[in-house]
């Protein structure tokens, strides 16, 4: 009896090695969602922010002369919307890259859990193998 005869491994350890890690950008398909993440990428960095900032303040001063109401529509509707919508965007992005190293960093955790697994289950199954081996030779005698 060979240690290869007793033992197969999971077959999720196979599926695994194929998959490989789920991350942000392979999480979109198509046209549509490629042409979500390019322009999620444009406009969600901070280059953009300043572009919207700039922008914005283009109204400011007839706003300002529009007198309380224009200029707090112009702030609520023009400046934040325009600019923190950007600023926004950038902080999804940056906790977007740090949960894909966390994510990498799990799988590989996972990796070696299932190998580990995998090792002692192998150990597991030769070392009952093994002791009935013994016990039949015991009881031979």
């Amino acid at each position: 009896m060979t240690e290869r005869s007793l033992h197969s491994p999971h077959p999720r350890l196979v599926n695994r090695t194929t998959e490989g890690v789920a991350t942000r950008k392979a999480e979109h398909t198509g046209f549509n969602g490629w042409l979500a993440v390019k322009i999620t990428d444009v406009v969600g960095t901070m280059w953009c922010a300043y572009a919207f900032a700039g922008l914005a303040l283009i109204s400011l001063p007839a706003a300002i002369k529009g007198g309380t109401a224009p200029l707090i529509a112009w702030i609520a509707q023009t400046f934040l919307q325009l600019v923190l919508l950007s600023i926004i965007m950038v902080g999804q992005k940056v906790a977007s890259a740090a949960s894909d190293k966390q994510a990498f960093q799990t799988y590989r955790d996972a990796e070696a859990l299932l190998e580990i697994s995998d090792d002692l289950h192998r150990l597991i199954t030769l070392n009952n193998a093994m002791t009935e081996e013994i016990q039949g030779l015991v009881k031979k005698s």
